[in-house]
């Protein structure tokens, strides 16, 4: 809350008061004049009657007498006359006044309270119990100070303090106390007044920023995610040509090699652990949103049964597994291993808050976000959801940490114990997901996570069966031209494929593939390209050589997406993708089942 403390300026109501209140004195002059004259009169013409002793020294016109007392009470009654105009006058004046005020403080969104230099409340606003809770006469009994929290109530005496001596205000936040218990953060403007008798008294006027907070909040946290999730990306990208490159060659030691071999253990690691390592960047591409997805119809329902058993060995036999599966449920588009992701990050993170067991819920419901959810969180797009809840009823989390969980290599375990990427990949994949992710959670009482993923109108997808690829004794050699910028990946890539027969013609750029390409009469059967490379993407020299030449088949390589190939992450139709970094099988598979695509409709013609 910012508050500014100062004199407060004078208004032209004081003026006008101040008029007002020199012709009442001069109206009191009169009339006091006016009733002297008057008595004056009055005894001048009953003295001879009340006291003949004094008749002798009287020689006065009784005519005239009586003419110049009639004069007086007339003017009496223009005065009182007079008198009684000006107090309607001013009657009406100050009725406006207060009616002005009124509607001023009644409608007046902002909290406005008078407080004299005790910190006692002389006025308060009816919005403190539209936004605090508190009636008028529950303030009347409260000091100003106490419903701020303890530990911003030094600083706000401090700086009402200071402007106090000094008349020169500061900007100040503070949190003050609903009726319910809540903290609101408000935003304060205090201005010293003083009147005429210079007494002190402080004018305050309270905004509740509190949702403002809560946006700041959000809008910080999603450029902080957002910045390490290009750093991220990117290292992702790099490094995953990187393992491309050991695991193809630990798996070429490895078919060279017997099981006996005294070298084969440390040949087996070094490939189980680029394996690890590809897992590593296959989450930080996750958390970083550049991941390519292949999205399809799903039943939440169906998804979670089948993770059942799975789920109960993951979680271990003291912790209670109770999933809720209502029928009627929506359908979501999405990657069904990424999703099954989520859900095993999700329920390996609940076990690690239940130590010494507990109860893991999992629960499916359809869900609908609408405007108050959208004036709680503005990035939320109002619709029909599909609702997965993930409860534990483990340690819990305080603010503070829930404000980090979705943050890259965050962790509260031991080292060694987790790589603090769990939750990161589960924020990224909902994200991409077009979906969102929220937390519930306080210390001792369990955590809740809530996804909410966007519902379809479209049946259920069932997966075809991918047709058998050709064994090697039956496998035609093919020309195959292979375009990637990584010099070691792209010797290893050209050795696993001469090695399986085909014939492969190599460029380190699409320019040169380009080249190649018009050099051998385009005499190709597949292009097989790396998609992020410099100068032109792989999406482009794809387009360029498919435009004229249909026959020839394209399968992208790459673990990134920069939206050549995908859009917002999502695989364009008609589309295949060799995701990195890939084994020699991987390889052979996919390049064989394209090609005997190619076989089969030229059987057909």
């Amino acid at each position: 809350m910012a508050v500014t403390l100062g004199k407060a300026p004078s208004v032209p109501f004081d003026a006008s008061l101040s008029r007002i209140e020199r012709r009442q004195w001069w109206l009191f002059s009169s009339g006091i004049l006016v009733t002297l004259l008057l008595t004056l009169g009055i005894v001048s013409f009953a003295a001879p009657m009340l006291l003949p002793a004094v008749d002798s020294y009287y020689s006065i016109n009784t005519k005239l007498e009586v003419r110049a007392l009639v004069g007086l009470v007339l003017l009496f009654d223009i005065y009182v006359v007079f008198q009684q105009l000006q107090i309607h006058r001013f009657r009406t004046r100050l009725t406006e006044r207060e009616e002005l005020f009124r509607l001023i403080s009644e409608n007046a969104v902002d909290m406005i309270a008078l407080v004299d230099a005790d910190g006692r409340r002389l006025y308060s606003s009816p919005s403190y119990q539209k936004l605090l809770g508190y009636s008028a006469e529950e303030l009347v009994k409260t000091s100003a100070y106490e419903q701020i929290h303890p530990d911003d109530r030094d600083a706000v005496v401090a700086a009402i303090t200071e402007a106090r001596k000094s008349g020169v205000g500061r900007r100040l936040e503070y949190r003050v106390r609903h009726k319910d218990g809540r903290w609101l953060v408000v935003e304060s403007t205090v201005s010293v007044a003083r009147n005429r008798e210079k007494d002190e008294k402080l004018v305050i006027v309270n905004r509740d920023i509190t949702d403002r907070k809560q946006l700041e909040e959000q809008l910080y946290l999603s450029q902080k995610l957002e910045a390490i999730g290009r750093l991220s990306g990117g290292v992702a990208h790099d490094f995953n040509n990187l393992l491309g490159v050991i695991i193809g060659y630990s798996e070429a030691l490895q078919r060279q090699i017997d099981e006996g071999h005294p070298h084969r253990e440390a040949v087996d690691e070094i490939q189980n652990a680029g394996k690890r390592a590809a897992l590593l960047t296959q989450q930080l591409l996750a958390f970083s949103r550049k991941q390519v997805l292949e999205p399809k119809v799903l039943d939440l329902n169906t998804l979670v049964s089948e993770m059942e058993k799975m789920l109960r060995r993951l979680i271990g036999e003291d912790i209670e597994l109770n999933i809720v599966l209502p029928n009627g449920l929506g359908m979501v588009k999405a990657d069904r291993g990424q999703i099954d992701q989520v859900i095993l990050n999700l329920a390996v993170n609940a076990r690690d808050a239940m130590p010494k067991g507990g109860k893991l819920t999992l629960e499916t419901s359809n869900a609908v976000l609408d405007q108050s959810d959208v004036n709680r969180f503005r990035y939320v797009v109002p619709g029909k959801y599909v609702l997965l809840k993930v409860t534990d009823t483990g340690c819990g989390m305080d603010a503070e940490l829930q404000s980090h969980i979705f943050e890259p290599f965050f962790t509260t375990k031991e080292s060694g114990k987790g790589t603090g990427l769990g939750l990161a990949t589960v924020y990224g994949v909902i994200k991409q997901s077009g979906g969102y992710i929220w937390v519930d959670s306080q210390l001792g009482k369990g955590t809740t996570f809530k996804i909410y993923l966007p519902r379809v109108e479209e049946p259920r997808e069932i997966a075809a069966p991918r047709e058998t690829p050709a064994q090697d004794s039956s496998r035609s050699s093919r020309t195959i031209l292979l375009v990637e910028d990584e010099h070691s990946l792209r010797k290893l890539t050209r050795e696993t494929l001469v090695e399986i027969g085909h014939s492969v013609l190599e460029a380190s750029d699409a320019f040169q593939a380009l080249e190649i390409a018009e050099r051998n009469n385009f005499a190709i059967d597949l292009l097989l390209t790396d998609v992020v490379m410099p100068g032109m993407s792989g999406r482009v020299l794809a387009d360029k050589l498919t435009a004229a030449h249909p026959h020839i088949r394209v399968l992208y390589m790459s673990g990134y997406t920069d939206g050549a190939v995908a859009t917002h992450g999502v695989l364009e139709s008609g589309i295949s993708i060799l995701r990195k970094p890939f084994t020699r099988d991987e390889l052979t598979a996919r390049v064989d089942e394209i090609l005997h695509s190619v076989e089969k409709q030229m059987a057909r013609h």
